[in-house]
């Protein structure tokens, strides 16, 4: 199987993550049940108390269930404000990175080089980082102050417990988180080439071979000359030497 292939194939089984955690974490927001409380000690007058990010409900044994919205905004404590914030953020950056990711995929051909698509798939790996992060995020503080708050002795308003949203919101920001890491790492080691890579490179190899020759001839055409070197060098030395010495020699002087 080629690295292309291989890599197309990862490409789609990691957006086929993403999406499915994106969704999970979607289907959270409008769910009531992130707390629970259930009060009373006989069946027919137990009532139970849920609530969300947005709103408070009620409903009680006889099947009769009324939801309330938050009264006030301005009156809310300031993790409540944080995790809407953050929780809108994993879905808005969610929804950015898999239009991205059906850019940049090797399988749509819808962008233009491999490097250009590259790119743009990483570019949606980190976008989808965000949008797992942002919900972990969410999702793990609303869980510590619920827990902080049940096994706090002193505090004396109802205490409720983890519902069924908080674990749907927290395995799809790790579907989220695990899909983006090996989309980013794959596409980022395609699209952003990093200078101690080995692999052939064409361009490189055909410059490299023409400054080779390039600066090989003159190195080659200085070595080829049209009179011995050795005669010159002599010539000079010897003159040099009857420069110094003061003395002059004739012809019958080296008879």
């Amino acid at each position: 199987m080629k690295y292309r292939t291989l890599v197309m194939y990862m490409e789609i089984g990691c957006f086929v993550s993403c999406l499915c955690g994106w969704i999970l974490v979607c289907s959270t927001l409008p769910t009531e049940y992130w707390t629970f409380s259930e009060v009373g000690s006989i069946v027919l007058t137990t009532s139970n108390y849920y609530s969300n990010l947005w709103r408070d409900c009620i409903s009680d044994t006889t099947g009769v269930s009324d939801c309330k919205d938050y009264p006030s905004m301005l009156a809310l404590p300031v993790f409540l404000h944080a995790c809407r914030a953050l929780a809108v953020c994993a879905v808005i950056t969610g929804f950015f990175g898999g239009v991205l990711t059906l850019i940049g995929m090797k399988c749509t051909k819808i962008g233009g080089s491999e490097i250009a698509n590259a790119r743009v798939t990483f570019a949606a790996g980190i976008t989808y980082l965000v949008s797992g992060s942002c919900g972990m995020i969410t999702y793990t503080w609303w869980a510590s102050r619920v827990v902080s708050e049940f096994l706090d002795p002193t505090f004396r308003a109802q205490k409720f417990e983890l519902g069924a949203a908080v674990f749907v919101g927290w395995g799809g920001s790790i579907l989220l988180l695990s899909g983006a890491a090996v989309m980013t790492y794959f596409s980022g080691k395609e699209g952003i080439p990093s200078g101690s890579s080995k692999g052939p490179r064409r361009p490189h190899s055909y410059a490299s071979a023409r400054t080779r020759r390039t600066y090989m001839l003159p190195a080659t055409s200085s070595r080829v000359t049209l009179v011995p070197p050795l005669f010159y060098e002599g010539r000079k030395s010897r003159a040099t030497r009857a420069t110094r010495t003061g003395r002059t020699f004739g012809r019958d002087s080296f008879v």
